[in-house]
């Protein structure tokens, strides 16, 4: 039906035209039912009760006649293609049911809509209405059904809405709204089914929630704010499905569903949920999905996950422990890096978080046709991608690429996981363009076996499944986000938006793309944004036609042994130590132009931004977009063109010192991927400026969540806690010995253990960092670190090990659960730091009393008792007896027992706190912050630290000069001065 314009002068139904009809065709239903009233003046007129016209695609507006029918009770008008906006004479009508899903409405809803108190079911789902929610319609006393989802509504969820007790549904997915979900929702006690996907609300769910007990669905994800706990869902015994994804729930999974019969899917998915499966899991006879995916989850996984037949089970991206005895490929089962990486030598490989190539690397380029077959396009070779499954699944094509899908489509099972052109689309752009892989949730593509070193990467888009006309099916909305590498590249992506229209093929290209563990990621996530029912329930979420990655170096078929990189690096250092010095002697450097000089002959090896690429990210570095101060100068939050969020490090001015340490970190970070690693994206060279451009981490660092300004901490409770200490514990495990580097890092402290928006830890800071040269353990040219974290031998003698770090990392874990700087925090006088109570504490059988008091009893006491046990082992004033990080990742996880030494604090005080002292035997060594010709002085020194750098250098036992004092180039990222 082309158009049409309702004859509202009609008050009859004599016209035979409004007689009943119905037709259902193959492609979608359409009706076309009219109902009338002829009862009124003896049988002699005729009024229109019921007006059902859905699925011909009608166009036109909605006429403010329409309030002249005033006997109409139902009006439907489901997937049209009318435009407009809704009329205010709609609230004249005696409707109890209006229903305008999927068509083109615009502006609000009309506040005259709350005076229709016969309304029983309000249905705008899938349009383009904006605005803030009329408060009248809490006014709706009768109303059962409000869906309002796929539209931009924005502002709180109305106060008025809490009178709404007769509510069976209310669904508002993909708005953006703001504020807390209300906790009035617990009033809707009939509540059969609630939708707040992607709404743009902050959490927690509140704990009012438990009220819902009539509860058969329940979908809520991704939420802002801070994490929560898991919310009491222990009445709801008729839930079906449950989805509570990203919703930043920090807590183990509770017994809630024991006795539960009839939950059908459970999505608990891009949490931080730790602990173990609960046992009775493996009861819920009437499972079918059940999505874990990205959580902290720990144990073995249990056995009845293997033989669970038909069932769909994803618990990718996880910690669990133990060997499966299976595959990488299960049918319907997902545990593609679900391990801890810590057992990378005693699971497959497609266990392990790094997902690490278990032979050589050899791949340096990669060609998929998603959703298609093989094909050759400009002479490139593109692998075909024709595996149908995609609810749990991780695919891989020998080591070389690989895909993993998660998730299911609302209320629709046999939605297809392959697209292909099935409106005739007359697709433009290579053939790929025609097919496509999609997924209704998570879509994570990987390359596996690649080269080290920079890539590009081309994302090829096409949208094939909205028609071009003017019809209901080319209304739909597909948004998404892509990330690359963890690093979001698109957000809120929607392919038909950019190209311009359906059937046209897109390019996304990201260069510069660091590959460094062998594995490239390329993830496309939907976050609730976007229409759900259009053209059906089986087509939305994240969808992409080809990838190709191709690499940006001179291929080395060869590759490179360990010992030549570590002889490239040593090389490396020793030419540019060289080079300075030669410009140095004469007289070249401290001009303007001189940093840019002597680093560009460096020709280092990361990516490179222009100044004015990195003035524009940060509104030319303006005071707004600062968010911190270091000894290497001020930080600046910035934003590329392509909304990638970074964050700049600018060379202070003052800083002399600046060259060493600036090659020092790229060389060292360069070469170092790890997630527990602050990534390096590039620098910049350009006149006298030194910058340097990391991944932004949300949540700042460790020592403003800890132990910052009231309203900067963060509450950090116990799990988060164990969080932070594991992820840190790993960080260093891969320096030390996992990475074909060995890696001393030299100032592990608070500050330098940056958090993103997870609380993920990340170790930064990498200007102090050494190669672990096994045979040449003794330091001869200067000690570097922070005091207050060095250990006791590298401080007197200059004697450098992996244990160095160790020690460091058992002062930051005492911090963590006391909650307390080690530098700062002083119980009694007689206590120089931190670290010289907890040893009391241990002698005296009290090691509880150091718990962070803010947590209450909100913690495990068995747990405590073992870190801190560990912090005192790792900092054991002898290097020999403290673990190596591998034993403290297992004594964390509770596998090795933790037997802390008792240190006699009379015996030899000296021990322990020489880590504070600077020995010299050279009056002309300048120590910045104390003096040696002072005790007083001498326990000054934990006055400014950590948020004031107390890094030293000073000469060595040995008598070789180094530098004079200074405050370390690479400190701490988004260090902020608390003075």
């Amino acid at each position: 039906m082309a158009s049409w314009r309702l004859n509202l002068m009609l008050n009859s139904c004599q016209r035979k035209k409004w007689n009943t009809t119905v037709d259902l065709t193959s492609q979608t239903e359409r009706q076309s039912i009219v109902k009338c009233d002829c009862s009124y003046n003896n049988g002699t007129v005729c009024h229109v009760t019921n007006m059902l016209l859905k699925g011909y695609n009608l166009t036109g507006v909605l006429a403010e006649e329409f309030g002249n029918l005033t006997y109409l009770q139902q009006l439907d008008l489901t997937r049209n293609y009318i435009n407009g906006t809704i009329p205010a004479s709609f609230g004249r009508l005696p409707l109890t049911n209006l229903s305008l899903l999927a068509n083109r409405l615009s502006g609000s809803i009309p506040p005259e809509i709350g005076n229709i108190s016969t309304l029983l079911e309000l249905v705008l789902e899938d349009n383009l209405l904006g605005g803030q929610l009329p408060e009248n319609l809490g006014s709706l006393g009768s109303l059962a059904r409000l869906l309002l989802s796929a539209n931009n509504f924005t502002g709180e969820i109305p106060e008025t809405f809490g009178k709404l007790r007769n509510f069976t549904d209310f669904r508002i997915d993909g708005s953006s709204l703001s504020g807390k979900i209300p906790d009035f929702i617990g009033n809707w006690t009939k509540l059969d089914r609630l939708d707040l996907q992607g709404t743009g609300l902050a959490g927690p769910i509140p704990q009012t929630i438990s009220q819902l007990t009539n509860l058969t669905e329940l979908r809520i994800s991704d939420l802002n704010g801070s994490s929560s706990t898991f919310p009491d869902l222990q009445g709801m015994i008729n839930m079906e499905q449950l989805i509570l994804r990203n919703c930043l729930i920090n807590d183990s999974i509770p017994n809630t569903f024991e006795g539960n019969t009839k939950l059908k899917e459970l999505d608990l998915s891009f949490n931080r949920l730790t602990g173990e499966i609960p046992a009775t899991f493996q009861n819920l006879g009437s499972l079918q999905y059940m999505f874990l995916t990205n959580n902290s989850l720990t144990g073995e996984v249990p056995g009845w996950i293997f033989s669970s037949n038909n069932k769909n089970l994803d618990l990718s991206y996880n910690n669990f422990t133990g060997s499966p005895a299976t595959g990488c490929e299960m049918p319907e089962v997902n545990l593609v890096a679900s391990h801890s990486s810590s057992q990378s030598n005693s699971v497959n490989w497609c266990f392990t978080n790094e997902l690490s190539c278990s032979s050589t690397t050899q791949y340096h380029s990669l060609f998929i046709n998603c959703g298609g077959g093989v094909m050759s396009v400009e002479g490139d070779d593109y692998e075909e991608d024709l595996n149908p499954r995609g609810p749990s699944t991780f695919n891989s094509v020998g080591q070389k690429w690989a895909y993993s899908s998660t998730g299911t489509y609302m209320n629709n099972d046999d939605a297809a996981f392959l697209a292909t052109n099935s409106f005739s689309l007359n697709v433009s752009g290579e053939e790929f363009y025609k097919t496509a892989r999609l997924a209704p949730l998570s879509l994570k593509y990987y390359g596996l076996c690649l080269q080290t070193g920079s890539y590009k990467v081309k994302l090829h888009f096409a949208e094939i499944m909205y028609t071009h006309d003017q019809t209901f099916s080319s209304l739909g909305r597909r948004i998404f986000d892509v990330s690359i590498q963890g690093q979001v590249v698109l957000k809120d992506f929607n392919i038909m938006e950019v190209a311009g229209g359906v059937g046209k093929g897109i390019v996304r290209e990201f260069d510069d793309i660091y590959v460094g563990d062998s594995s490239l990621e390329i993830h496309l996530y939907w976050a609730g944004k976007g229409t759900t029912a259009v053209p059906d329930r089986g087509v939305y979420g994240p969808l992409i036609s080809a990838i190709s990655v191709t690499p940006n170096f001179k291929v080395d078929t060869g590759g490179l042994s360990t010992g030549a990189i570590v002889g490239i690096v040593i090389a490396s250092c020793v030419g540019v130590i060289l080079i300075l010095f030669v410009l140095r002697m004469r007289g070249y450097l401290g001009g303007k132009y001189d940093e840019d000089k002597e680093l560009r002959a460096l020709d280092l090896q990361t990516g490179y931004f222009s100044l004015r690429q990195l003035k524009a990210a940060t509104n030319n570095f303006g005071a707004a977009n600062k968010i911190g101060e270091g000894g290497f100068g001020p930080v600046y939050k910035g934003t590329l063109s392509d909304g990638a969020v970074i964050a700049v490090k600018q060379l202070s001015s003052r800083s002399k010192q600046g060259n060493r340490e600036f090659v020092n970190e790229i060389g060292m970070i360069s070469a170092l991927q790890h997630q527990n690693l602050v990534r390096l994206y590039g620098c910049c060279i350009e006149g006298n400026q030194l910058l340097l451009v990391y991944e932004y981490l949300e949540n700042n660092s460790l020592a403003r969540a800890l132990f910052g300004p009231e309203d900067q901490r963060l509450n950090l409770n116990w799990e988060t806690r164990k969080k932070i200490s594991m992820g840190i514990a790993r960080g260093l495990f891969y320096l030390h010995e996992e990475s074909r580097l060995k890696i001393v890092h030299r100032d592990i402290k608070a500050t330098n253990v940056l958090l993103d928006k997870d609380l993920t830890a990340k170790i930064s800071d990498f200007g102090l960092a050494k190669l672990d040269e096994e045979e040449n353990t003794h330091i001869s040219t200067r000690i570097a670190g922070t005091i207050g974290y060095m250990a006791p031998e590298y401080a007197m003698r200059g004697y450098l090990t992996d244990k160095a770090d160790v020690y460091s990392f058992g002062v930051v874990l005492l911090e963590i659960v006391s909650g307390k700087s080690n530098t700062n925090y002083r119980p009694k006088e007689e206590f120089v730091y931190l670290l010289d109570w907890a040893y009391v504490q241990q002698e005296q059988g009290n090691l509880l009393e150091l718990v962070d008091p803010s947590l209450g009893s909100n913690y495990s006491a068995e747990e405590a008792v073992r870190m801190l046990n560990l912090a005192l082992l790792c900092t054991n004033p002898s290097p020999t007896l403290r673990p190596s990080m591998s034993m403290v990742l297992s004594m964390l996880q509770g596998k090795t027992p933790v037997q802390a030494p008792l240190v006699n604090r009379g015996s030899n005080p000296d021990a322990r706190f020489k880590a504070f002292e600077i020995p010299s035997h050279d009056s002309q060594t300048n120590i910045s912050t104390f003096s040696h010709n002072s005790q007083q002085d001498q326990r000054n020194i934990s006055i400014d630290g950590p948020w004031i750098d107390s890094s030293i250098s000073i000469h060595s036992t040995d008598g070789i000069e180094s530098s004079t004092s200074r405050e370390p180039l690479m400190k701490d990222l988004y260090d902020v001065n608390l003075d």
